[in-house]
């Protein structure tokens, strides 16, 4: 009887992981598109941090990083799209193992068009 308990516990909490991993990928904004290809990330205080690009939304980048950036960190990112080369600020907001995740902060209207052609 309680192998039984234990069974529908853990069930149960299985089925609660998958609803919140649902409301987070409906609450992206923008739809993600592969991106392969460097990046050059400044952080503030440090030195240039090289890594690769994974892919872009409208609203940010995600990244593998060899060297650890700290979070909630405002950099400047630098990196090639098929139309033209990129530099944008970006907050470090994720980090899960050495992939990171980066908010675009105030494009330009340059680059905020080149994102948007690319991801269109």
């Amino acid at each position: 009887m309680i192998a039984g308990g234990v069974e529908a516990k853990l069930e149960s909490e299985k089925q609660s992981q998958a609803r919140r991993a649902e409301r987070l990928i409906d609450a992206r904004q923008h739809p993600r598109f592969k991106l392969d290809g460097d990046v050059k990330i400044y952080p503030r205080t440090g030195s240039l941090v090289m890594g690769r690009t994974v892919d872009i939304s409208k609203s940010g980048l995600a990244a593998m990083l060899k060297i650890e950036i700290p979070l909630d960190q405002v950099v400047r990112l630098e990196f090639e799209l098929s139309l033209d080369r990129v530099s944008l600020r970006a907050l470090v907001r994720q980090r899960s193992a050495f992939r990171y995740g980066f908010q675009f902060v105030e494009p330009d209207s340059e680059a905020q068009e080149l994102i948007s052609r690319f991801c269109s």
